[in-house]
């Protein structure tokens, strides 16, 4: 049986070992990152997380959309990925911090969103997880669960096939963020994008 000590242990090497060249192996997917952070609609001032930043690939545009009254955090379990996100910069735009999805270092409903791209699959324990961070998230604020290619398109890339418990199907998905404090909205999934947008319960 898997801890979750196991479970982080094989997130970190999966993404240590692929840090220093995760920019260069995707280098078209910013605007699709722009993307889903306009369609979080954020407000300037609002305090947003992005939880499983990597690379930081996010930060820019989440900055860009609280503007400088606002708050941007970067959060990930893997130190090589935040060293990779302060060598693109990307540490100007937000705070980046060390910390395991699952003990968020923050006040409950100390935020107005989380963004998260790709971390829903790399979850030790997804209700638990889900429900952690809507407990720092403000009652009414939102939530992204983001890819910039659909569940199709990463299959084929990965050489596998979509089986019918994939978390990430709108059918296990809906009902599991309710389960976890959240209520989903919108849900696209297309070879171009994954976009689950959610909005926590009051």
């Amino acid at each position: 049986m898997r801890t979750m000590s196991d479970d982080h242990t094989h997130v970190r090497e999966f993404f240590t070992a692929r840090a220093a060249d995760w920019d260069s192996r995707f280098p078209d997917d910013g605007p699709a990152y722009a993307a889903a952070v306009a369609d979080l609609r954020l407000r300037a001032g609002d305090r947003v997380l992005d939880a499983g930043c990597g690379t930081g690939r996010a930060l820019p545009p989440l900055r860009r959309a609280v503007g400088p009254t606002g708050a941007v955090l970067g959060m990930d379990l893997t130190p090589a990925m935040l060293q990779a996100a302060r060598r693109a910069g990307r540490d100007r735009a937000g705070r980046l911090l060390l910390a395991d999805v699952a003990a968020l270092p923050m006040r409950s409903e100390s935020l107005d969103a989380v963004f998260a791209a790709g971390l829903i699959a790399h979850l030790p324990r997804p209700a638990e997880n889900l429900l952690e961070l809507a407990r720092v998230v403000r009652p009414g604020g939102s939530l992204a669960l983001f890819h910039p290619i659909g569940r199709s398109a990463l299959a084929a890339r990965q050489g596998r096939q979509i089986t019918p418990q994939d978390l990430r199907a709108e059918g296990n998905l809906g009902p599991l963020l309710s389960r976890s404090g959240w209520r989903l909205t919108s849900y696209v999934d297309e070879d171009a994008r994954f976009l689950a947008l959610a909005v926590r319960g009051r």
